[in-house]
């Protein structure tokens, strides 16, 4: 059954609330704007997406390392990079309701979407993204810090660290998952657009003889991982950022774009970001922030390829392009058909009912189970209850213990898309499991 794009948004929503994915933060107090806490099952989904990401940027390759810097940093940090002058969005405010927009987000610039009054937007005026805060027991100028906007810097700033304890030589990368922080004007579209979220950057330091090579590979190989995680090829674009609407350090950018419900938006950027950063900190710093090749005696600045992903964007995607409803013997039946890798438990133990004589060899099986992959255990309503439940949050396999597993040591094994059960023995169920679960 296809399912209608103005209604998957709302359905999404729905489902991530009642099945544990997301909540509201601070719901009990009326709910705080733009910041939401993921729960149980979401928590898994989104550390799944950073391990996935993790292992083809870093685990994968021999050329790329981790880092993880801090979330405060001093305003020279900003004050070189650009941010404080350039990170701006402009922001008008309607005359008639006082509501505040990000004015290149409107669909109509003269008409307000809140109360419909034309004409009634002030001036543009610049407004900056980052959050200040002050560090120490007093408030005062000297004290000032920022929550960072976007985890680059911290790789940047460590170049010559990473490059000296790592012994790497371009092309080489600094990877980076972590929170970031941004006072959006507009945030919205649930999970999608927020205050605070969490990136996955990585920073790929290439001679900037190579720079329009290795851009053109990032593109490429960002876009395959999506693919090859289950995502909708028709669910995908790369779309080439015009020249006006470049970054102030960038001399290319690609975003990959996601058909959202509202329409195409921005997953991934992908961005040529030229010796920029590496000479506004060293400028700023009085530190010398280049690559000495010792063989040819080359001395350089390195080029930076930035390939730079929300993690939280990113889970929101993958949830709203598995969503699926299908007719079951005349009823619906939600499911969500992630990839396994992604999926937030990659298996459930049902016993058949909560009889004492099938809650033991249940929790034998789960305790069989539990140290290879993540589970779920749930003995409460009907099987086919529970076996929906485990739909519609992605669990690929269900194990279903019965009275007849107390005669033949078997369980029965349910796959989540196709619903086709095998009865494997016991003995053999970490094999059977392991040979379709590969990491």
């Amino acid at each position: 059954m296809d399912v209608n794009k103005e209604e998957l948004f709302d359905k999404v929503v729905n489902l991530s609330k009642r099945r544990g994915f997301v909540f509201q933060s601070a719901e009990i107090y009326g709910g705080f704007r733009s910041t939401y806490d993921y729960g149980p099952v979401g928590v898994l989904l989104l550390r799944n997406v950073k391990e996935q990401w993790w292992r083809s940027m870093v685990q994968f390759r021999q050329d790329v390392v981790g880092l993880d810097a801090a979330i405060l940093s001093p305003p020279a940090i900003w004050e070189a990079s650009g941010h404080l002058t350039n990170f701006t969005d402009p922001l008008v405010d309607c005359r008639e309701c006082g509501s505040r927009f990000r004015q290149d987000k409107l669909e109509d610039q003269n008409k307000c979407p809140s109360c419909g009054a034309n004409s009634s937007f002030t001036e543009a005026r610049q407004f900056n993204l980052m959050f200040k805060t002050n560090a120490g027991p007093v408030i005062d100028s000297a004290a000032e810090v920022y929550l960072r906007p976007e985890t680059a810097q911290g790789m940047f700033t460590n170049f010559t660290n990473v490059l000296n304890t790592s012994r790497k030589k371009p092309p080489f990368g600094i990877a980076q998952i972590g929170k970031s922080f941004r006072n959006e004007i507009t945030p919205g579209n649930f999970v999608f657009r927020t205050r605070e979220f969490e990136q996955m950057e990585m920073e790929y330091f290439v001679p900037p003889s190579d720079s329009d090579k290795w851009f053109e590979y990032w593109c490429k190989e960002r876009m395959d991982w999506y693919l090859n995680l289950g995502m909708k090829e028709d669910s995908l674009r790369l779309r080439v950022h015009d020249k006006d609407e470049l970054s102030h350090y960038s001399r290319a950018t690609s975003d990959i774009e996601f058909s959202f419900p509202w329409g195409w938006d921005e997953l991934e950027g992908i961005a040529n970001r030229t010796d920029y950063d590496l000479n506004q900190h060293a400028k700023a710093s009085g530190n010398r922030l280049e690559y000495n090749d010792s063989g040819s005696g080359e001395r350089y600045v390195p080029h930076v390829i930035e390939p730079a992903a929300g993690a939280t964007r990113t889970a929101m995607a993958f949830l709203m392009d598995a969503y699926e409803e299908e007719e079951v013997n005349g009823e619906v039946r939600n499911v969500l058909k992630l990839d396994h890798r992604l999926s937030p438990y990659k298996v459930a133990v049902l016993p058949l009912s909560k009889k004492d004589e099938l809650i033991e060899p249940s929790k034998e099986v789960l305790n069989l189970v539990q140290p290879h992959w993540m589970c779920d255990y749930d003995q409460t309503q009907a099987i086919g209850r529970r076996y929906r439940r485990q739909d519609e949050i992605g669990t690929p396999y269900c194990v279903t213990i019965d009275f007849e597993t107390l005669e033949d040591k078997a369980v029965t094994v349910r796959e989540r898309d196709s619903m086709h059960q095998d009865r494997v023995p016991v003995l053999e169920l970490i094999e059977y499991l392991s040979s379709r679960l590969v990491p």
